[in-house]
């Protein structure tokens, strides 16, 4: 069975969408775009903002998912991942994250803002050590 027979259809606007700071990251702020309700948990999807003045503290970590996809809309950060070295991620920039590469968020301007896509919807992240 296709993951998108057991689909709705959703649709969400940035005028009615809040962003929240109970998320992943304290230096972040999520809005979520309906979409784990949409396709049971299988996929999530959310707008990611920086929080100004609050920076990353760098640490590393995995993550317990099969797809996690990042693309930049608006300003810069910098991931550095186990094996790749630092990325600077800028607006129109997008990066697959294989599942379980150990990585962290380095740095970001104020005004980044990021669309994340992950499957399943919920996953565990665990702390790691450097490469």
């Amino acid at each position: 069975m296709s993951v998108w027979s057991t689909s709705s259809f959703t649709i969400t606007h940035a005028d009615s969408g809040a962003f929240e700071g109970a998320g992943l990251r304290p230096f972040f702020e999520y809005r979520q775009l309906g979409i784990p309700e949409a396709t049971g948990g299988k996929f999530g999807a959310h707008v990611i903002r920086a929080v100004p003045g609050m920076e990353s503290p760098g640490t590393w970590h995995t993550h317990d998912l099969d797809f996690q996809m990042v693309y930049v809309t608006k300003g810069w950060v910098v991931f550095e991942y186990e094996g790749e070295g630092e990325h600077v991620l800028r607006a129109g920039s997008c990066v697959l994250q294989p599942s379980g590469i150990r990585h962290r968020e380095v740095r970001h301007s104020d005004d980044m803002e990021l669309i994340e896509i992950v499957s399943p919807a919920e996953f565990a992240t665990h702390a790691a050590d450097a490469p």
